[in-house]
């Protein structure tokens, strides 16, 4: 046999053998979540989300390893090192709030680790350079929830909008992104407040905002912590249209709201409006699907947003862990690469909350049939058309 032929064997040979190991290799997933906290109310519902998660993902045995930071981004990082470090994992889901993601590029970056975040702000994958090339994102970006939002108010009539948001990066994002399309759409924003996710009172602010006169109201926040600037405006005899972000849609939100958060007006994706989306919607059937297995699981009226950006995690990974096998075994910095480099290759695939198709210079992949604008009636999240 001629040394060419031997080594074309052995190189084959060593190809079967890198592929054996890989199909009984055990895939690591390190989840960082806020499940106590204020985000609490976001962190609860992806973590019953993932709890949901097969035991294997394309084939491979899976483990799943879920930490809480409490909302704290200090936290958050301390969990990312430590399943990275430590436990060995071959990727990162979470965090699910803005500033303890922005936090979390350190580590992952430096240990070539890839993470799919559960936030809304495109800060921490864009733009795509240095330390986010590391980084995902499930959720609709901020910019998206904007222009439907935005377009949606020019439709209706508005003119002019006070703003008031959360003190950190989630409403640095919110207020940027809405003054573009507000610009764009000819809506002028009257008066601009902030608040904290813990803070007790807002008065102050409110009655800043209402003397601006505007038209509209937006909330920009998340969770729980919403309902107080939107009660303070009921309270205090507000009579225009009260907007929020993408960021409410939770049970908690209508349940501690009542009456006050009725006629809400806010951007969301398919799976919050999913029994009242147009039969024609091509995430219906995924976002159906899911809702009516979580809801048997977790009680009906339970799901949220982040719920259904957690499921769309599975497929994400099934996706790309399919294509990543051939380049490593899991557990190995080869592996970890290939699937950074994997998940920028979902072409059409069809999650609970839109259709993705990822690149190198996008690491989202939605579009607008990921943006949908609904509204709180009957105590309930619904569809509204624009």
């Amino acid at each position: 046999m001629t040394l060419s032929k031997i080594t074309r064997r052995f190189a084959a040979g060593a190809a079967l053998t890198l592929l054996a190991a890989a199909a009984h290799a055990q895939i690591k997933v390190g989840v960082d979540l806020s499940s106590t906290g204020p985000a609490a109310a976001i962190g609860i519902t992806s973590k019953n989300a993932m709890l949901m998660w097969p035991k294997t993902i394309a084939g491979q045995d899976a483990q799943y390893i879920i930490l809480d930071d409490g909302s704290d981004p200090g936290a958050a990082v301390r969990n990312i090192r430590k399943l990275i470090t430590e436990d060995k994992v071959d990727v990162i889901v979470g965090p699910n709030i803005t500033p303890a993601a922005l936090a979390a590029l350190d580590p992952v970056a430096e240990y070539q680790t890839p993470m799919i975040t559960l936030i809304g702000s495109a800060s921490v994958v864009e733009p795509q350079e240095g330390k986010k090339v590391w980084a995902f994102k499930m959720a609709q970006t901020d910019r998206a929830m904007a222009d439907v939002m935005t377009r949606y108010m020019a439709n209706h009539g508005v003119k002019t909008v006070g703003f008031i948001g959360f003190a950190d990066s989630y409403g640095d994002s919110w207020l940027s992104e809405f003054t573009k399309f507000a610009d764009l759409r000819h809506i002028k924003i009257v008066a601009s407040e902030r608040f904290n996710r813990t803070d007790a009172s807002v008065t102050g602010q409110i009655l800043k905002l209402m003397a601006a006169k505007p038209d509209a109201v937006l909330i920009a926040g998340a969770g729980t912590p919403t309902v107080l600037p939107q009660r303070t405006l009921v309270e205090r005899g507000f009579k225009g249209a009260i907007y929020q972000t993408h960021g409410i849609a939770t049970p908690e939100f209508i349940k501690l709201g009542g009456k006050d958060v009725e006629g809400t007006l806010f951007p969301t994706q398919p799976v919050v409006v999913a029994r009242t989306l147009p039969a024609d919607h091509p995430s219906k059937k995924a976002a159906l699907a899911f809702v009516n297995a979580y809801e048997d699981k977790y009680g009906k009226g339970s799901v949220t947003q982040f719920a259904g950006d957690a499921a769309g995690v599975y497929p994400r990974l099934q996706d790309a862990v399919s294509r990543a096998l051939k380049a490593g075994k899991p557990g190995t910095k080869e592996f970890r690469v290939a699937l950074r480099s994997e998940l920028e290759h979902a072409h059409e695939l069809v999650v609970p909350n839109g259709v993705v198709n990822t690149s190198a210079s996008d690491h989202v992949g939605l579009d607008q049939r990921a943006s949908v604008m609904g509204v709180v009636k009957n105590g309930a999240f619904t569809y509204l058309s624009q």
